[in-house]
Protein backbone atom coordinates (compact mmCIF):
# COMPACT_ATOMS: atom_id res chain seq x y z
CA UNK A 1 0.00 0.00 0.00
CA UNK A 2 2.76 2.32 1.29
CA UNK A 3 4.60 2.20 -2.52
CA UNK A 4 1.35 3.25 -3.84
CA UNK A 5 0.47 5.89 -2.15
CA UNK A 6 4.58 6.73 -2.72
CA UNK A 7 3.81 6.61 -6.52
CA UNK A 8 0.53 8.59 -6.48
CA UNK A 9 2.19 11.34 -4.81
CA UNK A 10 5.33 11.38 -7.12
CA UNK A 11 2.67 11.30 -9.86
CA UNK A 12 0.75 14.16 -8.64
CA UNK A 13 3.75 16.12 -7.90
CA UNK A 14 5.01 15.77 -11.41
CA UNK A 15 1.61 17.02 -12.96
CA UNK A 16 1.53 20.36 -10.76
CA UNK A 17 5.05 20.51 -11.86
CA UNK A 18 4.21 20.29 -15.48
CA UNK A 19 1.24 22.52 -15.04
CA UNK A 20 3.39 25.74 -13.75
CA UNK A 21 5.71 24.60 -16.77
CA UNK A 22 3.35 24.63 -19.24
CA UNK A 23 1.25 27.68 -17.44
CA UNK A 24 2.40 30.27 -19.58
CA UNK A 25 2.96 28.42 -22.54
CA UNK A 26 -0.71 28.16 -22.59
CA UNK A 27 -1.89 31.40 -21.23
CA UNK A 28 0.52 32.80 -24.18
CA UNK A 29 -1.26 30.77 -27.10
CA UNK A 30 -5.01 31.77 -25.33
CA UNK A 31 -3.78 35.67 -25.75
CA UNK A 32 -2.73 34.90 -29.25
CA UNK A 33 -6.56 34.35 -29.96
CA UNK A 34 -8.05 37.13 -27.75
CA UNK A 35 -9.30 40.45 -29.33
CA UNK A 36 -7.17 43.53 -28.90
CA UNK A 37 -6.57 45.17 -25.22
CA UNK A 38 -8.55 42.11 -24.05
CA UNK A 39 -5.27 41.01 -21.96
CA UNK A 40 -4.53 44.38 -20.63
CA UNK A 41 -7.62 43.21 -18.13
CA UNK A 42 -7.84 42.82 -14.66
CA UNK A 43 -7.42 40.49 -13.70
CA UNK A 44 -6.43 39.05 -16.93
CA UNK A 45 -8.57 36.91 -18.57
CA UNK A 46 -7.51 32.98 -19.14
CA UNK A 47 -9.62 32.11 -22.31
CA UNK A 48 -10.45 34.46 -24.86
CA UNK A 49 -13.94 35.93 -24.28
CA UNK A 50 -14.39 36.22 -28.74
CA UNK A 51 -11.66 33.77 -30.13
CA UNK A 52 -10.20 35.44 -33.36
CA UNK A 53 -7.25 34.84 -35.50
CA UNK A 54 -7.32 38.49 -36.31
CA UNK A 55 -3.49 38.85 -34.54
CA UNK A 56 -2.40 36.30 -36.87
CA UNK A 57 -3.65 37.66 -40.31
CA UNK A 58 -1.96 41.25 -38.86
CA UNK A 59 1.16 39.29 -38.22
CA UNK A 60 1.69 38.04 -42.14
CA UNK A 61 -0.38 40.82 -43.95
CA UNK A 62 1.01 44.09 -41.95
CA UNK A 63 3.85 43.16 -40.21
CA UNK A 64 5.45 41.00 -42.64
CA UNK A 65 6.20 37.87 -40.30
CA UNK A 66 6.02 35.18 -42.93
CA UNK A 67 9.16 36.80 -44.91
CA UNK A 68 11.11 36.58 -41.12
CA UNK A 69 9.73 32.86 -40.67
CA UNK A 70 11.16 31.84 -43.85
CA UNK A 71 15.03 34.00 -43.08
CA UNK A 72 14.95 31.55 -39.59
CA UNK A 73 13.58 28.61 -41.95
CA UNK A 74 16.77 29.44 -44.23
CA UNK A 75 19.37 30.18 -41.74
CA UNK A 76 18.27 27.48 -38.67
CA UNK A 77 18.43 24.73 -41.77
CA UNK A 78 21.35 25.72 -43.29
CA UNK A 79 23.59 26.04 -39.73
CA UNK A 80 21.26 22.67 -38.77
CA UNK A 81 23.29 20.34 -41.94
CA UNK A 82 26.52 21.74 -42.17
CA UNK A 83 27.06 21.57 -38.19
CA UNK A 84 26.07 17.74 -38.70
CA UNK A 85 29.03 17.55 -41.46
CA UNK A 86 31.05 19.29 -39.58
CA UNK A 87 30.74 18.43 -36.36
CA UNK A 88 30.76 14.60 -37.34
CA UNK A 89 33.66 14.78 -39.62
CA UNK A 90 35.59 16.55 -36.02
CA UNK A 91 33.85 14.23 -33.95
CA UNK A 92 35.21 11.15 -35.95
CA UNK A 93 38.90 11.69 -36.24
CA UNK A 94 39.24 13.04 -32.64
CA UNK A 95 38.01 9.88 -31.45
CA UNK A 96 39.44 7.33 -33.84
CA UNK A 97 41.97 9.09 -36.42
CA UNK A 98 45.53 9.30 -34.92
CA UNK A 99 47.47 12.12 -35.92
CA UNK A 100 50.35 14.76 -33.99
CA UNK A 101 48.58 17.09 -31.65
CA UNK A 102 44.94 14.76 -31.38
CA UNK A 103 44.72 14.79 -27.69
CA UNK A 104 46.17 18.39 -26.88
CA UNK A 105 44.04 19.83 -28.77
CA UNK A 106 40.98 18.47 -27.95
CA UNK A 107 41.98 19.64 -24.69
CA UNK A 108 42.00 23.29 -25.63
CA UNK A 109 38.96 22.92 -27.46
CA UNK A 110 37.37 21.50 -23.91
CA UNK A 111 39.01 24.38 -22.41
CA UNK A 112 37.07 27.07 -25.23
CA UNK A 113 33.84 25.71 -23.66
CA UNK A 114 34.59 28.21 -20.51
CA UNK A 115 34.90 31.22 -22.48
CA UNK A 116 31.50 33.42 -23.45
CA UNK A 117 30.63 33.28 -26.89
CA UNK A 118 29.61 37.03 -26.60
CA UNK A 119 33.75 37.24 -25.94
CA UNK A 120 34.13 36.06 -29.68
CA UNK A 121 31.53 38.19 -31.18
CA UNK A 122 33.47 41.41 -32.46
CA UNK A 123 36.18 39.61 -33.44
CA UNK A 124 34.40 37.30 -35.86
CA UNK A 125 32.64 40.18 -36.86
CA UNK A 126 35.42 42.09 -37.66
CA UNK A 127 37.15 38.92 -39.46
CA UNK A 128 33.41 38.48 -41.19
CA UNK A 129 33.29 42.42 -42.43
CA UNK A 130 37.15 42.24 -43.97
CA UNK A 131 35.63 38.71 -45.65
CA UNK A 132 32.53 40.70 -47.02
CA UNK A 133 30.13 38.63 -45.32
CA UNK A 134 28.70 41.08 -42.82
CA UNK A 135 24.76 41.88 -43.73
CA UNK A 136 24.58 38.46 -45.64
CA UNK A 137 22.79 34.92 -44.92
CA UNK A 138 26.02 33.57 -45.11
CA UNK A 139 27.94 35.49 -42.31
CA UNK A 140 24.41 34.53 -40.15
CA UNK A 141 25.36 31.23 -41.22
CA UNK A 142 28.96 30.66 -40.91
CA UNK A 143 29.45 30.68 -36.83
CA UNK A 144 27.10 27.94 -36.28
CA UNK A 145 28.77 25.60 -38.99
CA UNK A 146 30.80 24.09 -36.09
CA UNK A 147 30.14 23.87 -32.34
CA UNK A 148 32.38 22.34 -29.54
CA UNK A 149 29.96 21.23 -27.64
CA UNK A 150 28.92 18.85 -30.97
CA UNK A 151 31.93 18.19 -31.94
CA UNK A 152 32.36 16.89 -27.85
CA UNK A 153 29.21 14.80 -28.12
CA UNK A 154 29.98 13.02 -31.43
CA UNK A 155 33.30 12.29 -29.93
CA UNK A 156 31.76 10.36 -26.72
CA UNK A 157 29.63 8.22 -29.38
CA UNK A 158 31.89 7.00 -32.26
CA UNK A 159 34.84 5.88 -29.48
CA UNK A 160 31.79 2.99 -29.16
CA UNK A 161 32.84 1.92 -32.75
CA UNK A 162 34.98 -1.13 -32.95
CA UNK A 163 38.25 0.14 -34.10
CA UNK A 164 38.33 -3.32 -35.53
CA UNK A 165 35.44 -2.96 -38.15
CA UNK A 166 37.30 -0.17 -39.12
CA UNK A 167 40.48 -1.77 -39.55
CA UNK A 168 38.52 -4.51 -41.58
CA UNK A 169 37.56 -2.12 -43.90
CA UNK A 170 40.91 -0.44 -44.59
CA UNK A 171 42.39 -4.06 -44.97
CA UNK A 172 39.43 -4.32 -47.95
CA UNK A 173 40.83 -1.71 -49.69
CA UNK A 174 37.98 1.50 -48.31
CA UNK A 175 39.19 4.50 -48.22
CA UNK A 176 38.62 6.83 -45.07
CA UNK A 177 36.03 8.81 -47.18
CA UNK A 178 34.57 5.71 -47.67
CA UNK A 179 34.65 4.55 -44.28
CA UNK A 180 33.18 7.41 -42.58
CA UNK A 181 30.06 7.82 -45.07
CA UNK A 182 29.09 4.46 -45.17
CA UNK A 183 30.09 2.90 -41.60
CA UNK A 184 30.89 5.49 -39.32
CA UNK A 185 27.69 7.32 -40.00
CA UNK A 186 25.03 5.04 -40.57
CA UNK A 187 26.88 3.94 -36.80
CA UNK A 188 26.35 7.58 -35.93
CA UNK A 189 22.59 7.90 -36.38
CA UNK A 190 21.23 8.06 -32.81
CA UNK A 191 23.35 10.95 -31.56
CA UNK A 192 23.08 12.49 -35.15
CA UNK A 193 19.25 13.40 -34.19
CA UNK A 194 20.16 14.81 -30.98
CA UNK A 195 22.92 16.76 -32.39
CA UNK A 196 20.51 17.72 -35.45
CA UNK A 197 17.68 19.08 -32.98
CA UNK A 198 20.48 21.00 -30.57
CA UNK A 199 21.89 22.97 -33.92
CA UNK A 200 18.27 23.30 -34.95
CA UNK A 201 17.40 24.93 -31.82
CA UNK A 202 20.32 27.06 -31.25
CA UNK A 203 20.04 28.71 -34.66
CA UNK A 204 16.72 29.09 -34.67
CA UNK A 205 16.38 30.95 -30.92
CA UNK A 206 19.37 32.75 -31.54
CA UNK A 207 19.12 36.68 -31.25
CA UNK A 208 22.56 38.16 -30.59
CA UNK A 209 24.14 37.24 -33.61
CA UNK A 210 21.72 38.04 -36.87
CA UNK A 211 20.92 41.52 -34.71
CA UNK A 212 24.69 42.47 -35.02
CA UNK A 213 25.41 40.66 -38.85
CA UNK A 214 22.52 41.49 -40.54
CA UNK A 215 21.66 45.45 -40.43
CA UNK A 216 18.99 44.56 -43.53
CA UNK A 217 15.22 44.51 -41.66
CA UNK A 218 13.92 42.01 -44.56
CA UNK A 219 17.00 39.60 -43.54
CA UNK A 220 16.14 39.13 -40.12
CA UNK A 221 15.34 36.25 -38.32
CA UNK A 222 11.97 35.89 -35.84
CA UNK A 223 13.18 37.08 -32.65
CA UNK A 224 14.95 39.71 -33.86
CA UNK A 225 11.49 40.51 -35.59
CA UNK A 226 9.51 39.75 -32.60
CA UNK A 227 11.45 42.04 -30.41
CA UNK A 228 11.28 45.10 -33.09
CA UNK A 229 7.60 44.09 -32.84
CA UNK A 230 7.36 44.47 -29.01
CA UNK A 231 8.74 48.22 -29.32
CA UNK A 232 6.66 49.63 -32.18
CA UNK A 233 3.13 47.67 -30.34
CA UNK A 234 3.98 48.14 -26.72
CA UNK A 235 0.52 47.40 -25.10
CA UNK A 236 -0.62 44.93 -28.05
CA UNK A 237 0.22 41.94 -25.55
CA UNK A 238 -2.28 39.88 -28.10
CA UNK A 239 -0.19 40.65 -31.10
CA UNK A 240 2.89 39.90 -29.42
CA UNK A 241 2.01 36.69 -28.03
CA UNK A 242 1.00 35.47 -31.37
CA UNK A 243 4.03 36.72 -32.84
CA UNK A 244 5.75 34.16 -29.73
CA UNK A 245 3.46 31.30 -30.98
CA UNK A 246 4.40 31.46 -34.46
CA UNK A 247 8.25 31.32 -32.93
CA UNK A 248 7.92 28.56 -30.31
CA UNK A 249 5.49 26.38 -32.42
CA UNK A 250 7.96 24.68 -35.16
CA UNK A 251 10.62 24.12 -32.73
CA UNK A 252 8.26 22.53 -30.08
CA UNK A 253 6.55 20.72 -33.00
CA UNK A 254 9.87 19.47 -34.20
CA UNK A 255 11.27 18.69 -30.84
CA UNK A 256 7.70 16.33 -30.29
CA UNK A 257 8.36 14.73 -33.06
CA UNK A 258 12.21 13.54 -32.56
CA UNK A 259 12.07 13.42 -28.56
CA UNK A 260 12.46 9.50 -28.82
CA UNK A 261 15.30 9.87 -30.94
CA UNK A 262 17.13 12.80 -28.93
CA UNK A 263 16.83 10.76 -25.55
CA UNK A 264 18.17 7.88 -26.81
CA UNK A 265 20.94 9.74 -28.69
CA UNK A 266 21.81 10.89 -25.11
CA UNK A 267 21.52 7.85 -23.30
CA UNK A 268 23.72 5.64 -25.68
CA UNK A 269 26.24 8.05 -25.79
CA UNK A 270 26.53 8.68 -21.56
CA UNK A 271 26.50 4.61 -21.62
CA UNK A 272 28.78 4.25 -24.86
CA UNK A 273 30.88 6.91 -23.83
Amino acid sequence: MKPRLATVAVNTLLALLAIVSLGPLLWMLSVSFMQTGEAGHFPPPLVPADATLHNYRELFVRAGMGRYLLNSLLIASCVTVLSLLFNTMAGYAFAKLRFRGRDRTFRALLAALVIPAQVAMMPLFLLLKQMGLVNTYAGAIIPGMAAIFGIFLVRQYARSIPDELLEAARIDGAGEWRIFFQIVLPGLKPILVTLAIFSFLAAWNDFMWPLIILSDDAMQTLPVALASLSREHVMDYELMMAGAVVTVLPVLLLFLLLQRYYIQGLLLGSVKG
